[in-house]
């Protein structure tokens, strides 16, 4: 457990330490951030200042997986190599929408077809490395079944191997598009997706280090309670080492603001979000440990929907944070509130998880 707890720290002192340097250079390049005009007004004072923090983050969760590994002598699993491969990829991704909108003063960056396409590259390309690299117990990081807790009898494999890595490979594009989109829908107010994402990448800490105890590949552990996930101490000091980048980012990043995750933390933040819940055979579960997240999505969709076919808002303004501001609520008041409520979706998450290995 060693190597968590190294993970952890070593990311936090990276980002804690390491986003005030990235700040003047983003300063000295003048790299600040766009702001809507049909936002908030609040908002216009935030004009400028620094964003693509999400690089910081990004780095740091590399540095404390790669410190992890050294201390422990432990060569990294596939299950971590993918999980960091989607979360650079898509913070690639999210970086080159920063640039093009700091670079053109503009509230979009790359159009939503090119974007499309670079995340479905890197996410075709982690669903198919997904379910191949067996290791020597035949077991592969993915698996073509809808988990909720653990695999269930949901095979998308039921039409033969073809068709179900199409279907999971499709399957596993919409977790990875839903949750990147659903931590850049949050990243609205100061702090508001860091500590969310700290909450629930601290529960996946909790959930993988468990799945470690209690694995089928462990002598002894065998039975229904025991868990099929390939890799979950690798995947708990993955989950470690961005809670540790989101703790050191948020003094940063805390109202005031003095730098903002951007694009490039929030799509990686959520596709790290999506793998972790892939390879950790948990994909349904992670709706309840992120259900903040989904919160914010939700609020999106009943906005849009219910304007489309009455011509009314049910909102003041979506998503949700944007809402009780309008309503006259602070900022840090709603961000507040918001992290208790992230708090409680994650202990019943966690709570539901445990429930299940305590009944078998």
């Amino acid at each position: 457990m060693i190597g968590v707890l190294v993970s952890a720290g070593t990311a936090l002192i990276v980002a804690l330490f390491g986003t005030p340097l990235f700040i003047r250079l983003l300063v000295k390049r003048n790299y600040g951030q766009f702001i809507r005009q049909d936002g908030p007004t609040a908002h216009f004072t935030k004009r400028g200042t620094p964003t693509m923090g999400g690089v910081v983050i990004i780095g740091a969760t590399i540095a404390g997986w790669v410190m992890a590994s050294i201390v422990s002598g432990r060569l990294p699993s596939t299950s971590a190599v993918l999980v960091m491969f989607l979360m650079a990829g898509l913070g690639l991704i999210g970086l080159l929408d920063d640039y093009i909108k700091i670079s053109r003063q503009r509230s979009l960056g790359l159009s939503a077809r090119w974007k499309f396409v670079g995340q479905g590259v890197v996410g075709i390309a982690f669903a198919v490395l997904a379910v191949r690299f067996p290791n020597e117990n035949y077991r592969t990081p993915g698996a073509m079944k809808i988990s909720f807790i653990r695999d269930t009898n949901i095979d998308l494999a039921f039409a033969g191997v073809t068709v179900g890595l199409i279907l999971f490979v499709i399957w596993a594009n919409l977790i990875i598009t839903a949750w990147s989109n659903a931590v850049n829908l949050t990243d609205g107010l100061d702090g508001l997706a860091t500590g969310v994402s700290l909450i629930v990448f601290g529960a996946y800490v909790l959930v993988s280090i468990w799945q470690f105890n209690q694995n089928c590949q462990l002598a002894g552990s065998v039975g229904p309670r025991c868990y099929e996930v390939r890799d979950p101490l690798d995947l708990a000091i993955v989950a470690a080492a961005i809670m540790g980048a989101c703790f050191g980012f948020l003094w940063w990043n805390a109202s005031p603001a003095k730098i903002f995750m951007g694009d490039t933390g929030s799509l990686a933040l959520g596709g790290a979000l999506a793998g972790l819940s892939i390879l950790s055979r948990t994909e349904l579960l992670a709706i309840i440990i992120g259900g903040m997240f989904v919160l914010v999505v939700l609020s999106d969709i009943i906005q849009i929907g219910f304007f489309k076919l009455t011509g009314k808002r049910v909102f003041k303004m979506a998503p949700l944070h944007h809402h009780f501001e309008l309503s006259g609520w602070g900022e840090v008041t709603i961000v507040i509130r918001f992290w208790i409520i992230a708090g409680l979706f994650a202990a019943l998450g966690m709570g539901i998880f445990y429930a299940e290995w305590v009944v078998g």
